[in-house]
């Protein structure tokens, strides 16, 4: 924490190990992360990748790109790895993956229902999709069930409520540091 701006972005170490724990039930050939940031995460969803699998992370954050590859190195899994740098909504109809058996989302929160309307159809009947910081500090629940009045947390108490309503996918919040929500797509 001491060593990257804005820390609190960390993925903790309990939400690492149930991101390894996904990746090591699904043994994915094919995984998609947006938002790389330090790649402590990427590193947690490569752990259960299959030998031949490909594991594709984006980010747009340039300053920590030669830290991020140096982890991927030491860890093994650089040649398991494509970093794409820039930004994801112009990124990811340009990927020529498809059938993705596990996508991890913890980018720009107001971007969130942008990344799962471009993603869901790229993902495998029976596949996972997980997305961080669903409970935004507690910012999207409200005992008087006012609406937030920050524009981030209206965008993902929307997206919330879209992917609840959603009948192409199973859900479950898991309230694990700020929210995980987990979808299984029919």
């Amino acid at each position: 924490q001491a060593n990257v701006p804005l820390p609190q972005m960390l993925s903790g170490h309990l939400q690492g190990r149930l991101l390894a724990a996904f990746s090591h039930m699904l043994r994915p050939h094919k995984i998609l992360e947006i938002g790389t940031y330090t790649g402590y995460s990427t590193l947690c969803l490569a752990e259960g990748l299959q030998p031949n699998g490909v594991l594709h992370t984006i980010d747009k954050n340039t300053t920590l790109a030669a830290t991020v590859k140096d982890y991927f190195e030491q860890a093994g899994k650089a040649q398991q790895i494509k970093y794409h740098l820039g930004a994801a909504a112009a990124i990811l109809p340009q990927l020529q993956e498809d059938a993705f058996d596990l996508v991890f989302i913890d980018a720009d929160k107001k971007n969130n229902a942008l990344y799962y309307a471009l993603i869901l159809d790229r993902v495998r009947p029976g596949g996972f999709i997980i997305v961080d910081n669903v409970l935004w500090h507690g910012k999207v629940l409200d005992a008087t069930d006012t609406a937030p009045t920050d524009k981030r947390s209206q965008a993902i108490r929307a997206f919330n409520t879209q992917v609840h309503q959603d009948p192409r996918v199973e859900n479950v919040l898991l309230p694990i540091r700020d929210g995980l929500m987990v979808m299984r797509k029919k």
